[in-house]
Parts: structure tokens; C-alpha cells; sequence
């Protein structure tokens, strides 16, 4: 099956600060996600794409709702940015994640190909971008992708902490 055109992103940014408010507003639009996720029991991480200005997909993660291990926000947001695009290479997509990505998602984000990986918190317990391992900037891999990290960090911490935290003190036994 030949392969979709598609047509150029709708918008260039015109300078850095323009680049990076765009970032903020998507993060945020991720943050919301990742409270979508919060509400339903998921642990809270969100995930959007865009290619230029518009936005593609959005994705927040699944996994205790679709009993499915990989059902991670920023694979769910691939896979419907696929399907819209209709084509499983982002080319010139940007995705926004509230977490820095595990090496299953990092490995999917290679094979995705977008052009930029924005993400909030840093996991040092799993993260595979910057954290653990390097993967998205592997130069022995056949794609790699623009990092930055970063993006409203303290707030996609606080939602995973305070996440954790209303965890934890539910699962304590009164005497």
C-alpha cells in the first residue's frame, strides 16, 4: 500500500520563545490528560502529538482499564496519531509527555520517528530518554529524536506524587 502524503505542518514558529510557549500550552493540555487518567485509577501520565500547530492525537495511560501492560499514554497517543495520519512514521510531529518515557515506549518513539520528544518529569527509576539509558539519541539507531525535557517539571511531578502518596495512606490497615 503506498504511503500517504501528507501535507506540510500549518505552522513555523517564527523564534525560541515562540517554540517554547507552544510547549508549555501543550504540556498543559497533557497534564489534563494525566488527571483524566488520575480519575479513572490509572497512574497519571498524559501524552499529546501535534504537527504543527494542530494537534493529532492525545493518549493518557490505560493500563489497569485495558488489562494490558503496554497501554502506556504516549503508545496509546502514537497509535491513534497513526491511524489520523494514516501512516505509522510521525514525520514532522511533536510529542508532549507529562513522564519521560520507558524503554518500551523510547523503543516505539524510534520507531515512530517524530522530530521532537517533549516530556515534564524525569523517571529515574525507568526513564529511558536521559535518565537510565539514551535511547531516542542512540546514534546507533536509525532514527533519533530532538529531546527537551523539562517542560512544567514541577507540576508532572506533583500529579505523580501526589498520585502515589493517596496510594499509599489507602492501602494502610487502621488499627
Amino acid at each position: 500500500m503506498p504511503r500517504r502524503q501528507l501535507p506540510p505542518p500549518d505552522r513555523v514558529f517564527q523564534n525560541q520563545a515562540e517554540v517554547e510557549s507552544f510547549d508549555i500550552e501543550m504540556m498543559r493540555l497533557a497534564l489534563g490528560l494525566a488527571q483524566e487518567a488520575s480519575e479513572l485509577g490509572e497512574v497519571p501520565v498524559g501524552a499529546v502529538i501535534t504537527r504543527g500547530s494542530q494537534i493529532v492525537s492525545r493518549g493518557y495511560n490505560l493500563r489497569e482499564t485495558l488489562n494490558d501492560p503496554t497501554a502506556h499514554a504516549e503508545r496509546i497517543a502514537m497509535t491513534r496519531a497513526g491511524r489520523t495520519l494514516g501512516s505509522w512514521r510521525l514525520d514532522d510531529c511533536w510529542l508532549y509527555v507529562t513522564l519521560e518515557p520507558c524503554a518500551m515506549c523510547a523503543g516505539a518513539i524510534v520507531l515512530a520517528r517524530p522530530e521532537r520528544l517533549i516530556y515534564g518529569a524525569i523517571d529515574p527509576k525507568a526513564g529511558a530518554c536521559v535518565s537510565l539509558y539514551q535511547l531516542v539519541t542512540d546514534e546507533r539507531l536509525n532514527h533519533r529524536v530532538r529531546i527537551t525535557s523539562g517542560v512544567l517539571e514541577k507540576e508532572c511531578g506533583e500529579i505523580l506524587s501526589l498520585f502515589f502518596q493517596e496510594r499509599r495512606s489507602s492501602r494502610k490497615i487502621s488499627p
